[in-house]
């Protein structure tokens, strides 16, 4: 990392300020999601930005989690769900928050050495998991864009929402619940006899190591998602073998999607094979709002890029790791209206690169934090424990 420090330092610093920035002077003393863009504290992104902020060790971030974790317990539902706003008790109905919130809450416990703190909030949470099954098993299903892609239909049993329940349910020391979820999430397999050509058409090699977007009975959506397949790594879903194969897989087909000019940056996009016009899994709305290679439909996002850096990192590629986390800084440089030195934006386009979301976004700070972590100390925070047990 010494030919790295330099600009890795500067724009950690950055990261810090965004944060220290966005946890100040917001609404009801809560942190603010983006700096200008969006002054409300949402629970997905704050309990991401938990991250960050443990791995910081900063007093103030650590003040700031829990109140926004107190926040929660305040507003949770009588039968335990976590509201997407965090001061908005009615705001319900996201798939992630709930098992996001399990997962930070342990963390915090951890971290803040308090293994009783939130006893209460946290049972009821685990128990709102618990009835989140369709078939009264451990694997959880939602209903489209319940997660954090409000644009994108992900249904059924998502790999990103069940990649976070094996998470929460091993930090939770569920462990039989967590080995039974491990084992039911073999249906998320793409390497099946039949499989959906309007994908795989567009993928260059032949054999696909990595998890379906999601899964439910018979059907599928195999397309990439790099989020729940880098969770699934970190947290030991996916066998080490299997990592190497899956991550060395991601980087042929960015290398293919450059030369096709489909993508700008040496960073994988969110998704992809994009979703286009005329497939099947097309909707209108996505014309306006998820065009090819934007947003969710194959986007870049930082914090997504961070847990890809992270995921490296988990599987031995360090080389790899470091030459990717050199270029995430040079990612979160641009910033699309604000004058500063490093944008931390919240998403790029996949053909151009150009930033196209909201400046200094906590997640995306948070999350680069947390990369500059895993590869200065060649480990893992928090997911190595998940992944020994």
């Amino acid at each position: 990392m010494s030919r790295l420090s330099a600009q890795v330092e500067e724009a950690k610093q950055v990261a810090l300020q965004v944060l220290l920035n966005n946890a100040r002077d917001g609404r009801g003393g809560l942190p603010r999601t983006a700096a200008w863009g969006y002054p409300e504290p949402y629970t997905r992104d704050l309990m991401i930005v938990a991250l960050g902020a443990l791995v910081s060790e900063n007093q103030e971030l650590m003040d700031s989690l829990r109140r926004v974790l107190e926040t929660l317990a305040q507003t949770q539902s009588e039968h335990g769900s976590i509201a997407s706003l965090v001061d908005v008790p009615e705001d319900l109905g996201a798939s992630d928050t709930t098992p996001l919130f399990l997962m930070a809450l342990a963390l915090y416990r951890s971290v803040a050495q308090k293994p009783r703190f939130l006893s209460q909030a946290g049972k009821k949470a685990q128990r709102w998991m618990r009835y989140q099954s369709p078939g009264d098993s451990v694997i959880v299903a939602q209903q489209p864009t319940s997660d954090w892609r409000d644009e994108q239909w992900v249904e059924g049993h998502g790999l990103f929402v069940n990649t976070l329940t094996f998470a929460y349910l091993r930090l939770h020391k569920e462990d039989e619940r967590a080995a039974t979820l491990k084992r039911m999430m073999a249906q998320f397999d793409v390497r099946q006899p039949v499989s959906q050509r309007y994908v795989h058409r567009r993928l260059s090699q032949r054999h696909k190591p990595y998890l379906s977007l999601w899964a439910y009975k018979v059907h599928s959506d195999e397309h990439f998602d790099l989020l729940g397949n880098s969770l699934a790594i970190l947290t030991g879903i996916i066998p080490p073998q299997r990592s190497k194969k899956l991550l060395s897989w991601v980087e042929k087909e960015c290398t293919a999607l450059r030369e096709k000019r489909l993508l700008a940056v040496d960073l994988p996009p969110c998704f992809f094979p994009f979703t286009m016009p005329g497939d099947p899994d097309w909707h209108p709305r996505y014309a306006r709002y998820n065009n090819p290679g934007d947003y969710h439909n194959g986007g870049i996002w930082p914090f997504v890029c961070g847990f890809y850096v992270a995921a490296l990192v988990a599987a031995g590629e360090q080389r790899l790791a470091e030459k990717k986390l050199l270029a995430l800084t040079e990612l979160v440089r641009p910033a699309r209206k604000a004058k500063v030195a490093y944008g931390f934006n919240e998403w790029f386009s996949a053909q151009d690169g150009r930033a196209r979301g909201q400046d200094w976004q906590s997640w995306s700070a948070a999350m680069y934090l947390y990369a500059v972590e895993c590869v200065s100390r060649a480990k893992t925070p928090f997911f190595d424990e998940i992944r020994k047990r």
